[in-house]
């Protein structure tokens, strides 16, 4: 009798069997943007910057700075090897730009006023190209007046797929967590100038969170059914832990696509500027809610001081029967370790102190941004930079340009351009200068850390030329790195 009832009953479905719930990201949906080129190995968009009322705080409106009008802008989706081509106008009534964050684009796309490029002035134009070459997930944001424009909106999400990629990792979901300092009342910015010091030397962190430019949205989920959740940190200098009780992630890279291996664990820490790609597998009850919650982190002195957690989404489980999740992959590529046996040595510590006049200045060895020399390398070379870390704050760390790996055997092998540097340690990575010579950045994507002067140039020159780098006239940059609202 009992074989005849196990026989007769049906075996559980598998996540790959069956769909998301219904709607199940319509509150997180993100613009798509029109391609107007018909070969499906280039896309070609146009995207305007302007200024767009867009109501974040229930029954009142906020005049966004935008990337094609919408908060966040328009999702950027490509695959491996296709050609982008982007025609960008300002309506915006400053300068600004676009930089590619991750994306290793040539020298003159990056996006850098004054070094890369002109600042795009109001009412100008400026046509970006570039093939990418890297699966992953990406994002772009100007390089002008960066910790303002960028805290009143202007960041936008890319996705660069391979289509080689495991089904078991789930549909893709792109979050783009960020925050905004806005006036509860009326929907206005809070003014960028207040707080003075204190806000550079502690990073303005928003008043109001928000997952795909809204506050609080719903996503909907079927117990066991997976998620690959592709989390982007847009914000300025928030630190965002992605944790929810009762669940563990497996993560699958970062910044640049892949990891090594896959691994789980109970919490992921994403960095100012940094990206997680991670697999969720809900595991509530059907008929359940739970909060997806921003908790404070500790990233240097005062920072979790009276801080409360803020929900930031809510994770609906719907009432559909469950299903068994997927085998995650363990191995995911291989990932070839960077060859630093002739490599070039140098030493990279993050300051902060104060200048003649008592303001804040920070700096890479003492020297702010406007005092330092440009690091020199050529392409082929390989170097090792010890970033050293002896502030009271921590500094996610971002290099232009150029993947690196981190030299710590305790990690999965994984390519990045982006790096949280702990206060009172030093992170070692390993870059190798592969190509694409010019006049490159990095700096702490804390950016009111970069504008406070903890930001530097590399001159990447070609490998057959000994000719040191070139005088750069930094008055374009400096002008445009801070601006009078």
């Amino acid at each position: 009798m009992v074989i005849l009832l196990s026989a007769c009953t049906p075996s559980p479905k598998t996540a790959l069997d069956v769909e998301q719930p219904e709607g199940w990201d319509d509150d997180l949906a993100l613009a798509i943007p029109e391609d107007l080129n018909p070969d499906p190995n280039i896309l070609e968009i146009e995207l305007e910057a302007k200024i767009t009322d867009i109501e974040i705080i229930e029954g009142t409106t906020t005049p966004v700075w935008t990337y094609g009008g919408t908060l966040p802008g328009p999702l950027i989706k490509a695959k491996v090897g296709d050609t982008v081509i982007i025609h960008f106008k300002n309506s915006l009534p400053d300068s600004t730009t676009i930089h590619w964050h991750g994306l290793r684009v040539p020298n003159q796309m990056d996006g850098v006023p004054g070094v890369t490029q002109p600042p795009v002035e109001p009412g100008g134009e400026f046509r970006y190209e570039f093939t990418v070459d890297d699966a992953g997930t990406y994002w772009h944001h100007p390089h002008v007046n960066s910790a303002a424009q960028i805290g009143w909106g202007m960041y936008g999400p890319i996705v660069v797929e391979d289509p080689n990629d495991s089904e078991e990792f789930g549909d893709d979901l792109v979050l783009v967590m960020s925050d905004i300092s806005l006036n509860v009342g009326d929907g206005s910015f809070v003014p960028e100038n207040s707080g003075g010091d204190f806000t550079s030397l502690f990073g303005k962190e928003g008043t109001v969170v928000l997952v795909n430019g809204k506050v609080r949205p719903t996503l909907k989920v079927r117990q066991g059914k997976q998620q690959r959740w592709r989390v982007i940190n847009a914000s300025r200098s928030r630190y965002i832990p992605i944790r929810l009780r009762d669940h563990t992630f497996t993560i699958l890279g970062g910044d640049n696509g892949l990891a090594e291996r896959s691994r789980e664990a109970g919490r992921v820490v994403v960095t100012p500027s940094e990206r997680a790609d991670i697999v969720f597998t809900p595991m509530r009850e059907p008929g359940s809610t739970q909060v997806f919650r921003w908790i404070p982190f500790n990233r240097g002195f005062g920072t979790v001081y009276r801080r409360a957690s803020v929900p930031m989404m809510d994770i609906e489980t719907v009432m559909d029967d469950p299903v068994i999740p997927a085998q995650i992959p363990e191995q995911l590529r291989t990932i070839e370790p960077i060859d630093i046996s002739n490599a070039i040595e140098t030493d990279l510590e993050m300051t902060i102190g104060q200048d003649e006049t008592n303001n804040i200045e920070m700096g890479f060895n003492g020297i702010p941004y406007w005092n330092m020399m440009p690091l020199q390398a050529r392409v082929g070379e390989t170097h090792i930079w010890n970033l050293i870390n002896n502030s009271d704050f921590n500094h996610p760390f971002h290099l232009h340009g150029y993947f690196f790996q981190v030299l710590d055997e305790n990690r999965v092998p994984e390519w990045k351009d982006t790096v949280d540097v702990p206060v009172g340690e030093t992170v070692r990575i390993a870059v190798n200068f592969e190509g694409r010579p010019g006049m490159w950045m990095y700096h702490c994507h804390i950016l009111d850390h970069a504008e406070a002067g903890m930001m530097g140039q590399l001159w990447v020159g070609p490998a057959d030329s000994t000719d040191p780098a070139p005088e750069q006239d930094l008055s374009v940059l400096i002008d445009v790195m801070v601006k009078e609202e």
